[in-house]
């Protein structure tokens, strides 16, 4: 994202927001005559709520946005709204933001008295009841589990600990040390009892880590609330990894959003967009998140089934409907590859996946597609 960011009273007006726009889709920006005041920065009224007096203005089609960011979750969350198109948007958008740190409290397992904090400390003892949302996405979880045979799964933290990828020091574990790894893992052990909403787990000393979904159900629960304020037009993302869609971006004849899907090699860069028509977008890489030993190369992507590196994918890019589903399959698809990702998309046609496969040459990549992602790609030219 664009080193300029917002704080939670802050507004990016007119280009800036464009520009921060422009960091995470490869759409044009409109001429500077368009830029405009989108909305009164803190201390010239907006704690005072004066822009709610101020009218509707209609949004031209080279339309300018408002952006509305923060910190959270380890990363930047952030709302683009077409400017001038719903009242007292950007007030709804600090509220929406103000609801991240209410799930990173309850999802993060670095923060002692979060709610996964609390099972993973005492579930294997006994069972505990847990708020019913948290309760739904551990069942979500496992039922993603189920359908990818594994490829994802939210008990595998045992298995990054080892590798050293908690630690941001990766090395390659003993055969023993990965033997009783694996044994704290699989979310077939967990128990979910639909009529208390309690968690069990059956295997002593398991524990949970929402790392690969917890950022998209935060974007799906939030949205939920930005649209009960009436504002159903926006792109939100949680560090640009995780994207949700809802309305358009008016620009031109875009039907949706515009976002950039990222080169597997090269930060920074894209081969290619998907328009996102109320839908979300999630994407896993291993890349650049790799360490050498031994002569070998080995990517952050673990297969919780071995407990070793996934090899042979460079990136996966999911268009699902829901933020966490898109979130989990970016991770769930990448461990499967492409053979096993395309029977899952038979039984799944709303779900779209694009591969970046390892090529036949040192720093060259291939495309493999699976779902009906392919129909919505615009590959860059070169």
């Amino acid at each position: 994202m664009n080193s300029r960011k917002t704080n939670r009273r802050d507004f990016l007006r007119g280009k800036s927001a464009v520009d921060a726009l422009h960091d995470l889709t490869s759409e044009p920006l409109p001429p500077p005559k368009s830029v405009k005041s989108a909305a009164r920065p803190a201390g010239e009224g907006a704690e005072s709520g004066a822009d709610s007096e101020a009218p509707e203005t209609p949004v031209e089609q080279d339309s300018y946005l408002v952006e509305v960011s923060r910190e959270a979750m380890a990363c930047t969350f952030a709302i683009f709204l077409n400017a001038g198109q719903h009242r007292l948007g950007a007030e709804a958008a600090v509220a929406a933001l103000d609801k991240i740190d209410d799930y990173e409290e309850q999802l993060s397992i670095y923060r002692s008295s979060s709610e996964a904090s609390r099972l993973n400390a005492a579930a294997d003892f006994a069972p505990i009841t847990i708020e019913r949302g948290f309760f739904d996405l551990l069942v979500q979880a496992q039922q993603i589990y189920a359908e990818t045979d594994g490829a994802f799964d939210i008990t595998a933290g045992p298995l990054a600990k080892i590798w050293g990828f908690y630690q941001r020091k990766g090395r390659v574990p003993e055969k023993a040390e990965l033997a009783a790894a694996l044994a704290k893992v699989g979310s077939q052990h967990l128990t979910l009892n639909t009529e208390n909403h309690s968690v069990f787990f059956e295997q002593s000393e398991m524990e949970i880590n929402l790392g690969g979904i917890g950022k998209g159900y935060a974007l799906d629960r939030v949205s939920e609330f930005l649209i009960q304020q009436g504002v159903d037009n926006f792109l939100f993302h949680g560090g640009t990894s995780s994207v949700l869609a809802r309305g358009a971006r008016l620009l031109g004849d875009t039907v949706g959003w515009r976002v950039g899907v990222p080169h597997p090699y090269l930060p920074g860069k894209r081969i290619g967009e998907v328009v996102l028509q109320n839908e979300a977008l999630g994407t896993s890489g291993a890349a650049h998140q790799t360490f050498i030993e031994g002569g070998r190369s080995y990517g952050h992507v673990l297969d919780p089934r071995t407990g070793w590196p996934a090899e042979g994918v460079l990136s996966t890019t999911i268009v699902a409907p829901t933020a966490a589903l898109s979130d989990a399959l970016s991770t769930a698809c990448f461990v499967m590859g492409p053979e096993r990702t395309a029977a899952y998309c038979e039984k799944h046609p709303e779900v779209g996946v694009l591969f970046a496969m390892q090529g036949t040459r040192r720093n060259t990549f291939e495309l493999r597609f699976c779902g009906a992602i392919e129909e919505k790609f615009v590959r860059e030219e070169a």
